[in-house]
């Protein structure tokens, strides 16, 4: 690849410097956020010789270069005069207010996700451990049920904790008030919902704790973060460090408990029943569905709100099937995408795409999405199916882990002791049907 040619198209259609906000890159894409969308040349962008594709998404122009390629087009491109931090900012300022929505829903829960790994991975070791049959002493045990179950306890708390961080309200405070909604003077809600414990009446309202909920924790946060915010534009600077906390904390757990708690509870149980109610249908069917479109949703960016369900099977069932059925639907488009790319006869393409295709076994589909499969729909179609086969096999065979946020190769530790077997399985059933399928419809060379 001739970096310094790379680096001057893209320079030239994009607008020139004078057009470039903010520019940064990742393990294989060039990410620009433009001044003016309507100076950018983007199909002169994904005519470029050597790139492996170009998408836009969430406000940025994403050029696919390639794992280590990338860094030298930006090294040529940085020259000191490109602003080159800060492109999930300017890019924000960009979106239309649905795509805000699920922006802010994404920064909200990514934090989130380092702990949701380690704790599902450390559950995957544990169950691994059991079924070797290792024996575990009681004190022992509980020990490693510290590590494994407390972050589910209190899941609602980091969920006010991150929100009001997303949001400019005071961290801290949403930890408080976090906190509060699990408080272990609360009822404890599946008590509650077992018939081992009773709600706490207050007047008309009943009073419960919020574990096992994220939508209403989620709700308590966008909202105390507002009041802080709101109290804080009319309170006096001299007495703002003692009443500001005060008053946040007072209205946002009155809200929660009485209007926030008894409301988005019903939505978020209306919403988990919808999504376990089409997941589950019989024969494997949900999970096809999901499989088959679950790649559809990443093109158009609507795959961050399933964060927020991923999270609520966390939180109430301690186990993630969307999970599996992500890695399916990449499974299929990864089979796919490789049988395509062995029918090309230029060799630098065929190098070209194989390089984009590497990340998806990683968990980044966007490369081999917008790079390989996206450019013949053939093949993607013959992705879907892959992906709706193998969600078929995972919901069949019940393949679900106590983890979110990690797929593909990186999720096989949190599938130790949790039916490896059949995630192993179920990924060779999607890469297989995706390969055969594009074989059959995509002649060679096509």
């Amino acid at each position: 690849m001739d970096f310094n040619k790379v680096a001057e198209e893209v320079l030239e259609n994009i607008g020139g410097k004078e057009n470039i906000s903010v520019m940064e890159h990742c393990a294989t894409r060039l990410r620009i956020v433009a001044k003016d969308n309507e100076k950018v040349n983007k199909d002169g962008l994904k005519k470029i010789p050597g790139i492996g594709g170009y998408f836009y998404q969430s406000g940025q122009h994403q050029i696919i270069i390639g794992t280590g390629k990338v860094n030298k087009v930006f090294d040529i491109l940085n020259t000191g005069d490109i602003k080159n931090t800060g492109a999930k900012q300017e890019a924000y300022t960009n979106l239309n207010p649905f795509q805000k929505v699920l922006r802010v829903l994404a920064d909200v829960f990514i934090p989130l996700i380092p702990v949701l790994v380690a704790t599902g991975l450390c559950m995957g070791l544990r169950g691994f451990a059991l079924q070797l049959g290792m024996k575990f002493s009681p004190e022992f045990l509980t020990m490693t049920q510290v590590v494994t179950d407390t972050v589910f306890i209190f899941l609602p708390a980091l969920v006010v904790w991150s929100a009001f961080k997303r949001l400019g309200g005071t961290p801290v405070i949403g930890m408080v008030l976090g906190l509060m909604l699990v408080a272990p003077m609360i009822p404890n809600a599946w008590d509650v919902a077992s018939g081992n414990s009773s709600p706490l009446q207050l007047g008309i309202f009943k009073i419960v704790g919020f574990q096992g909920t994220i939508l209403p924790a989620l709700i308590v946060g966008i909202f105390g973060s507002k009041v802080e915010k709101w109290v804080k534009s009319w309170m006096p600077s001299v007495v703002d460090l003692v009443f500001t906390p005060f008053l946040t904390i007072i209205i946002g757990i009155l809200a929660a408990f009485l209007v926030i708690g008894p409301i988005f509870t019903i939505v978020e149980h209306l919403v988990m029943n919808g999504v376990q109610g089409i997941v589950g249908l019989p024969f494997g069917i949900g999970g096809a569905i999901f499989g088959g479109i679950q790649q559809a949703l990443t093109v158009t960016g609507l795959h961050h709100s399933l964060m927020i369900v991923e999270t609520s099977y966390l939180a109430s069932e301690g186990i993630n099937p969307l999970n599996a059925l992500i890695t399916a639907s990449m499974a299929g488009q990864a089979g796919a995408a490789i049988a395509y790319t062995m029918t090309l006869k230029d060799k630098n393409e065929r190098a070209l795409k194989f390089s984009s295709i590497v990340p998806c076994f990683f968990g980044i589909t966007e490369p081999l999405l917008f790079g390989v499969t996206l450019s013949n729909s053939k093949v993607f179609i013959s992705g879907m199916i892959g992906g709706a086969v193998a969600g078929a096999f995972a919901m069949l065979f019940k393949v679900a882990p106590s983890v979110m946020g990690v797929t593909f190769i990186p999720a096989i530790p949190a599938y130790l002791g949790n039916n490896l077997l059949g995630y192993v399985a179920m990924i060779a059933v999607g890469m297989v049907v995706g390969m055969v399928i594009t074989k059959i419809l995509v002649r060679k060379g096509e």
